[in-house]
């Protein structure tokens, strides 16, 4: 369902929904320009992207995307990772920050709601709890080992060069690709492992 639907059919949920999302796909990519920019490579601070103001990083086609039917995405941050101290880790530590972003983002959500232990049914309940949702899902999507996405690079900075190769050659494709399998339902089993396995992390770390 995009979020369109959602404004017509409850405008304070998609306020509650709308806001959460967009700093947490901000600060998905501001954290991997970040630790780019702390290993080496300052492209990001160049492009203006080390920036908490979500029009440096919205795709309008993306984010139209997004309200229209559900699923988009944001600008990737560029980094040139030839800059980089030690290019195999900082494939490896810049392409996880966007995850481990999502996944703070989550930890403090949860624990703010354990915390504060506000009404089920008011607005900062609400809140919380759609913004732990949206960045456990960021995260497990963004784990999914398929070019662009950030688990693709991951798998390539313990990878041999012949296997990075392999799988720098399917980025041309990879998104038809990753939307071929959402519309078919295949990643799903794979998404909802990587949530899973989030969530037993975060688990481990609240009281």
């Amino acid at each position: 369902m995009g979020l369109i639907s959602l404004l017509f059919k409850n405008p304070v949920a998609f306020f509650l929904l709308v806001i959460p999302l967009i700093y947490s796909i901000v600060l998905h990519e501001l954290a991997h320009g970040w630790v780019a920019d702390k290993m080496g490579d300052s492209t990001a601070r160049w492009f203006g992207r080390l920036s908490l103001n979500p029009f440096k990083h919205l795709d309008p086609i993306g984010t139209l995307m997004l309200f229209i039917f559900g699923f988009g995405w944001a600008k990737p941050v560029p980094v040139n990772f030839h800059n980089l101290y030690d290019e195999r880790k900082g494939l490896i530590l810049v392409s996880a920050a966007g995850i481990v972003a999502n996944t703070l983002l989550a930890f403090i959500s949860l624990l703010l709601l354990q915390i504060f232990n506000p009404s089920p049914f008011g607005a900062f309940s609400m809140f919380l709890v759609y913004l732990a949702q949206i960045n456990i899902m960021l995260a497990a999507f963004n784990l999914i080992p398929i070019p662009p996405l950030d688990g693709s690079k991951i798998l390539m900075g313990f990878s041999s060069s012949q296997f990075r190769y392999s799988l720098a050659r399917l980025e041309p494709y990879g998104f038809f690709i990753i939307i071929a399998l959402l519309y078919l339902g295949i990643l799903n089993p794979l998404i909802s492992l990587f949530e899973w396995i989030i969530m037993g992390i975060l688990r481990l770390f609240l009281p």
